[in-house]
């Protein structure tokens, strides 16, 4: 059986699902779109 850590170590970085870029996760953060992208100034 896998250990838990390693499956999460071993997923793909998240994307950005506006630019594509790799994401800057965040604990509490389920969002698809980078800092940039979110910007509210946008």
């Amino acid at each position: 059986m896998l250990n838990v850590l390693e499956f999460f170590r071993n997923l793909p970085k998240k994307k950005c699902s506006q630019c594509g870029h790799d994401m800057h996760e965040k604990a509490d953060c389920y969002g698809n779109l980078c800092d940039e992208c979110d910007h509210p100034a946008r």
